[in-house]
């Protein structure tokens, strides 16, 4: 065993503006958050997972995922994005072929049904079948 083996681990990210941040992942994505020192929110996700993401004035956006929602129903989880106006077909067919919706299906040697789309700093999210079930 190492040190790290117990370390309670989180991830973190950047934003231009946070502001935006947690009006995105409160009012879009539901999502539990806590103000912290320097400016920066703590996201609760379920399973008792956090995220940090910090103020960080020459962001650039991640140009990965950064943040995966595994969910029971997908359909459904990409129908209540769009009506909240996010963007759910973030790259060309020619690099990941998915419906007009964005979903990328899946299947045994892919991996799960998925669909990206951004947060307001351009940090690339996803959403997917839950591979659990």
């Amino acid at each position: 065993m190492t040190v790290f083996s117990d370390a309670s681990a989180f991830s973190s990210f950047s934003a231009d503006d946070i502001d935006a941040a947690k009006r995105f992942y409160v009012d879009v994505l539901g999502l539990e958050l806590k103000d912290e020192a320097m400016g920066a929110i703590e996201l609760g996700l379920g399973g008792g997972g956090v995220i940090f993401i910090y103020p960080k004035p020459n962001h650039q956006p991640a140009t990965f995922t950064v943040l995966n929602f595994p969910v029971s129903d997908l359909e459904a989880a990409v129908d209540e994005l769009r009506s909240k106006g996010v963007e759910t077909k973030i790259y060309p067919d020619s690099e990941f072929p998915s419906d007009e919706r964005g979903i990328v299906r899946g299947g045994p040697d892919t991996g799960p049904d998925i669909c990206w789309f951004r947060d307001p700093a351009g940090n690339v999210l996803a959403v997917m079948s839950d591979p659990r079930g």
